[in-house]
């Protein structure tokens, strides 16, 4: 068994889609489920040996730092399984609410996606790493604009302008290195890049911190964002949260701890992250729009992971990595109630959700639970996460952060809670008969299960992210088993 299955599959399912969409249309549904369940079978027999040593997989014979490696380590395994579980709960949960011709072209789109974030995940290289950016990108601007409507399309345009100033950022740090190393292998590059000139390592760094930032939702570089998660369907916004924003953090940490150990880093990830933290915090207390709400809640979660990577201890990174992996969770199960919500009311303002607590009570009680979830109360997973962030800040003194951290939790509890209280004690409206489908019902309801399961048992999770977050830490051990495998 290979991690270049991780890639292969989906990718393969992508080209086999569009031809399978002119024999049936039934089928090109079941493909990413088949797909999924397939990787899961592969995460499963993967990750207990990448867990413990890290499997470095040659491409075309060439060893490394001249040929293309994969490396399938401790964080790969938790990021890559991390994944595959959300993107099954999506593609569940999207067999019924996508019905919008071609369906082909949102599925194939999709297996993209998942190809474009896991070779992000697993590339040893940063050119290819460039190039499953791209993959992901292209097919992120295309979902955005699937609904094929006025606002979907501008949204989509303003996602591809920002996101063009992002490949071009990354492109040119990548030019740099190339011209100064001499080499595209990061675990190659990590043992040259001290022989760099001081100036020429902090303007690739400006150049990664500015490309990586665009897609990992850092102020001021997240302009995209609250369009592009309302606007595109709701599936897709689960996507961008759960996956995407996911693994362009983790491409930005990788290269910042490989190769750039200035201790003026960490300090500026912690002040941009706490800046991302409260502007999007506050943003999403003035939304009229359920969907915008959500969107720059998630970029408010994203400055709270950010903060956790930028303090830099081994807790610190292993709360981050938790609080990713809650964030995936609850974000989904959000988005995928939201998406319900807004079919039911006919509207995506808040204020229509009055009384939809009596009148579609399921659909509701997953977004109140998942609202609950996502401000950090027991017994729900996020409540550990945003515990252990809090803490491991709190453990290197940055105490103006924490109280930064709790103000920014209490303005969120406050627009989550105005949402739940209209859900459930606003007059009740009348909407149609139209119920959600089963399957939309089964993956919140999976979400549901899983976040309750990490509540009562977190230790269980953080058992995984510990060597996941020492990997990231462990330069040395990295560069080892990158090159000397």
């Amino acid at each position: 068994m290979s991690p270049v299955h991780f890639i292969a599959i989906p990718l393969f399912a992508a080209f086999l889609i569009p031809l399978v969409g002119k024999v049936s249309k039934n089928l090109v549904k079941l493909i990413p489920g088949i797909v999924f369940l397939y990787l899961s079978y592969v995460a499963i027999t993967l990750f207990p040996i990448g867990i413990h040593k890290p499997i470095v997989e040659i491409i075309a014979g060439f060893k490394a730092p001249f040929g293309i490696s994969l490396y399938y380590g401790p964080l790969a395994a938790f990021l890559t399984t991390m994944i595959t579980l959300i993107g099954f709960v999506i593609w569940l949960y999207s067999y019924k609410f996508i019905i919008r011709e071609p369906i082909e072209k949102y599925y194939m789109l999709f297996m993209m996606l998942i190809t474009g974030s896991t070779g992000i995940v697993l590339t040893g290289d940063v050119f290819n790493l460039f190039v499953f950016l791209e993959i992901t990108a292209i097919a992120a601007y295309s979902l955005t604009a699937f609904l094929r409507d006025k606002d979907g399309a501008e949204a989509a345009f303003k996602y591809l302008l920002i996101g063009s100033f992002s490949s071009t950022f990354v492109l040119l740090a990548i030019v740099l290195l190339y011209a100064n190393v001499h080499t595209l292998n990061m675990a190659d590059i990590a043992t040259k890049i001290s022989s760099v000139p001081l100036t020429t390592r902090i303007f690739i760094l400006i150049l990664f911190l500015m490309g990586l930032g665009i897609e990992s939702e850092m102020f001021p570089l997240n302009g995209w964002a609250p369009d592009a998660y309302s606007q595109a369907p709701s599936p897709v916004g689960a996507v961008f949260g759960g996956i995407v924003v996911k693994a362009s953090i983790y491409a930005l940490m990788r290269l910042i701890y490989l190769m750039f150990e200035f201790q003026s880093v960490m300090h500026f990830l912690v002040i941009m992250g706490v800046i991302t933290m409260l502007i999007a915090e506050m943003s999403a207390m003035r939304q009229q729009q359920i969907k915008r709400m959500l969107a720059f809640s998630s970029i408010g979660q994203m400055g709270l992971v950010i903060i956790a990577f930028g303090v830099g201890t081994e807790p610190s990174v292993r709360a981050a990595l938790f609080q990713m992996f809650n964030h995936a969770l609850i974000k989904s199960l959000l988005f995928f109630a939201a998406g319900y919500l807004v079919f039911h009311s006919g509207s995506k303002k808040i204020s229509a959700l009055d009384g939809l607590g009596h009148d579609k009570p399921i659909t509701s009680f997953f977004f109140a639970f998942g609202a609950l979830a996502i401000i950090g109360l027991p017994p729900f997973s996020g409540f550990w996460s945003k515990l252990y962030v809090l803490l491991s800040v709190a453990n290197s003194g940055l105490f103006a952060a924490v109280a930064l951290i709790l103000f920014s939790s209490v303005v969120e509890a406050i627009y989550y809670l105005r949402v739940v209280s209209r859900l459930y004690f606003n007059t009740e409206v009348a909407t149609d008969v139209r119920r959600t489908p089963v399957s939309g019902l089964v993956a919140m309801g999976i979400l549901t299960l899983v976040i309750l399961f990490v509540g009562f048992y977190p230790n269980l999770v953080l058992h995984w992210m510990t060597p996941a977050a020492n990997e990231l830490l462990n330069k040395a051990a990295y560069i080892k088993a990158g090159l000397f495998h």
